[in-house]
């Protein structure tokens, strides 16, 4: 990776985009410092130490904690990935986006970037004003509250996200690589070291075994082994086409593949699934917290993001949101439908259903592999977690993911760059 990189820094054009992108990550961070106006910054980040196994202990994590510190750009890119998300499930629902999609060509990816644009502005402000009825409801204001205040700290949430979209869109087009998922990993690496004060804070203290340490760092290491194995995993479905003679030339004939990524939803069941088992204790952070042994005191406890029943719920959520994606993403049916109009055959099988029932098979399989593989890599930081007694170790498996992800997508589009530049250090 590092060699791509010093290559990459020969070309003048990809040295400019690295720092493009250097320059926007630098823009990024100092938004992340500056505070949005009448919050108690102090009693917000002590109120937040009480939500850090809620969904909003993980978008604080996305945020790179300037969720909890409430600055300019406290909503992150939640907002413009949530509303990407909406409308890639509404162009499959409603058949005038999905014509739209398909057919629009470059104008109609314009207007669903268009429509995407404003879903993150409108959830933007959604959230601002969430965040700020939580601050209100809990005292977290300098003097009281008054409809000035909410106006400046909805407009500013709502602008930091608004903005936060732009810069990632101007990464994308004059950086190296997708902008949103280059914002997303600056937020997360950005809590890399207190992570690692932490580390060597607890080993200095005691409450950390050197056994205890080495088996942290080794199963880092493993968990980035094992992702960066299955982001590359795939299965090769070997496609056959037919010969046709037009006219006095002769056509088809040649063989190739049909890739199916094992990993082929990414990181998102885990994010959904972990929302969503991460739900009632969030909604429990809402309410007064109930008496030492009673029955509301045992169930949040039962329910609680270290113990065993949550880890077995959020385990089942990410394989059934994994087959969700899987299924949103890769249509068997269109697949066999565009091989047979093209005069491609999968061997042994006929084109049309057979072939479509072969596709959804394999697709059946590798789905279940990855999703198992998704809900180990979730689930083994809480088991390191709660086997070492230090819940302040920061080691997330879906950051890790993305941070893993992100990584080899920037190399992979250096060297595609690099590769149409025919650089010759780097063909070497």
């Amino acid at each position: 990776m590092f060699q791509v990189f010093r290559n990459a820094w020969k070309i003048e054009e990809l040295r400019k985009k690295i720092l493009f992108t250097l320059f926007i990550i630098l823009l990024y961070r100092i938004g992340n410092a500056v505070p949005v106006p009448y919050i108690d910054t102090a009693l917000l980040k002590e109120y937040f130490e009480t939500l850090s196994n809620t969904v909003l202990g993980l978008v604080n994590t996305m945020s790179g904690n300037a969720f909890s510190n409430a600055t300019i750009f406290a909503l992150s890119i939640q907002p413009y990935i949530n509303a990407s998300i909406i409308i890639q499930l509404l162009c499959i629902a409603i058949p005038a986006l999905e014509r739209l999609q398909k057919e629009g060509g470059e104008e109609g990816r314009k207007k669903i970037a268009s429509i995407t644009r404003y879903a993150t502005v409108a959830i933007g402000l959604l959230q601002g004003f969430a965040y700020f009825l939580l601050m209100k409801n809990n005292n977290l204001l300098v003097s009281g509250s008054s409809v000035w205040q909410a106006i400046v700290i909805i407009a500013s949430f709502s602008a930091g996200a608004a903005l936060l979209m732009w810069l990632g869109e101007q990464v994308t087009e004059f950086g190296i690589g997708n902008g949103i998922s280059i914002i997303l990993f600056a937020s997360i690496i950005s809590r890399l070291p207190s992570g690692v004060i932490s580390l060597f804070t607890n080993l200095s203290a005691g409450s950390l075994s050197w056994i205890g340490f080495i088996g942290i760092i080794v199963a880092a290491a493993a968990i980035v082994v094992c992702i960066v194995f299955v982001s590359k995993a795939e299965r090769r479905i070997p496609i056959q086409y037919s010969k046709r003679v037009v006219g006095r030339k002769m056509y088809g004939g040649q063989s190739t593949h049909l890739p199916m990524k094992v990993n082929m939803s990414g990181v998102m069941p885990i994010i959904f699934a972990q929302s969503i088992a991460s739900l009632p204790a969030t909604i429990a952070a809402f309410f007064r917290t109930p008496a030492e042994g009673s029955f509301w005191a045992g169930f949040l406890k039962a329910i609680d993001t270290s113990s065993v029943v949550y880890m077995i719920v959020y385990f089942l959520l990410i394989i059934a949101f994994s087959y969700f994606y899987a299924t949103i993403q890769f249509n068997p049916v269109e697949i066999a439908n565009n091989l047979k109009k093209n005069g491609g055959f999968i061997p042994g099988f006929r084109a049309g259903r057979p072939t479509s029932d072969f596709i959804s098979k394999v697709l059946s399989r590798i789905t279940l592999f990855g999703a198992i593989y998704l809900g180990i890599v979730a689930v083994l930081p809480i088991c390191i977690s709660n086997a070492t007694k230090l819940q302040s170790i920061y080691l997330g498996g879906t950051s890790i993911i993305i941070v893993v992800g992100v990584a080899l997508e920037i190399v992979q589009s250096l060297e595609t760059q690099m590769m149409m530049r025919h650089y010759k250090g780097f063909l070497e």
